[in-house]
């Protein structure tokens, strides 16, 4: 198959994305805008008879250092893309004409998420892996399903020169990309039987809130610094540095601009005061928990967990096949800060997803050897 990539407008790339499942939060067209630092530019995938077969959000980061005209030289980077066939044989001949349009761009090297699936693990393998003593790595843990054609994409790469990424490595929370999500399969399922598959904790805690007299409420632009101000404190204590609340107004801007449910803002209430917050983001059927915040008073009343299950609720209503609550941590050991989001999320009785992490493509070595030192002092 002869294929050839170039720029696409922003409708064209919406429209294939629009005609998809579900795409990643990242690969949409308005996600360029998040991302003020990077300039953007969506590509297309087009076959001999001029049919688009695929399409990406490429974000170009400029080298730090004088700009040049002429002499630019850029870091080209897909976050969980593209989005092509990864399964089609001879996968050079997708990949090839983007890296070489990419080159003509000025990248020195080029990153990308493959959205492919390796292996899942199941809340009860992972709750199991937790207790043992002897597991240290969800890696090392026997998988409850494998993705046997994950592997072939692998190899491919391998074939062609990319590399694995240290930004798309083992932990779910490098720089880049999460290599290990937790999701909640909705597909098939009703609100009721994702209820009953919370653990007792979970089910204990919404109840809780319920009976608290918590409620949950959409919010829009105008309640982003209430968001915000949970959410630095969320920071403060979780040791976390915080976003900007301009980042948060430039991407409710950007996404909801693009469709009205593209980002939502929920907010938990208790006696006049806001206790929790969290943003959601979809994408056809695929809806991700993506930022949450909260305040360490009158936890006892669970607002977080409140917040929770009406955004599951919702997600649940708009059709959602998967609910993504993003990135968890690969290791499993006891003294691991990050072992406490990971039992919070097993609770939700959902599944540990490994995908096959972000691959790099070298174009030119030395000053991708720069760019790799300069990220490593950062």
């Amino acid at each position: 198959m002869s294929v050839r990539v170039q720029p696409i407008t922003r409708d064209e790339h919406l429209a294939f994305v629009a005609a998809r499942r579900s795409a990643s939060h990242t690969q949409v067209p308005s996600w360029g805008a998040v991302k003020p630092d990077w300039e953007a530019e969506s590509l297309g995938w087009f076959d001999r008879t001029g049919q688009l077969v695929g399409a990406g959000l490429v974000l170009l980061r400029p080298l730090p250092g004088p700009r040049l005209p002429g002499l630019l030289r850029y870091l080209a980077y897909l976050p969980e893309g593209p989005l092509i066939d990864w399964h089609e044989p001879g996968l050079e001949r997708l990949l090839e004409p983007m890296v070489a349009h990419l080159r003509r761009r000025g990248a020195f090297a080029v990153r990308m998420g493959p959205p492919v699936v390796v292996r899942r693990w199941s809340a009860e393998t992972v709750k199991a892996a937790i207790a043992d003593p002897a597991a240290r790595r969800l890696r090392d843990v026997r998988a409850t399903s494998y993705e046997p054609r994950a592997g072939q994409v692998a190899d491919g790469l391998r074939r062609m020169g990319w590399r694995l990424s240290e930004a798309g490595g083992d932990s779910g929370f490098a720089a880049g990309q999460p290599r290990y999500v937790f999701q909640v399969p909705f597909a098939g399922r009703s609100l009721e039987e994702i209820h009953d598959g919370l653990n007792q904790q979970w089910r204990r805690n919404i109840k809780k809130a319920d009976k608290a007299g918590v409620k949950v409420v959409r919010g829009d632009a105008e309640d982003l610094p209430a968001f915000h101000e949970l959410y630095t404190e969320t920071a403060e204590r979780d040791g976390f540095l915080p976003r900007p609340l301009s980042y948060f107004q430039g991407m409710w801007s950007a996404l909801t601009a693009e469709h009205p449910d593209r980002m939502r803002l929920y907010l938990a209430h208790h006696d006049g005061e806001v206790l929790a917050a969290a943003t959601m983001l979809t994408v056809g059927e695929h809806v991700w928990y993506s930022y949450g915040a909260s305040t360490s008073r009158r936890r006892e009343v669970q607002p977080s967990s409140a917040v929770q299950w009406r955004m599951m609720t919702d997600a649940h209503e708009l059709g959602a096949a998967v609910y993504d609550l993003r990135g968890i941590t690969d290791t499993l050991e006891e003294s691991s800060p990050l072992l406490g989001l990971l039992r919070f999320k097993v609770g939700t009785g959902g599944e540990a997803v490994e995908y096959l992490g972000e691959w790099d493509y070298p174009l030119n070595r030395m000053l991708y050897k720069a760019f790799q030192l300069y990220l490593s002092r950062r």
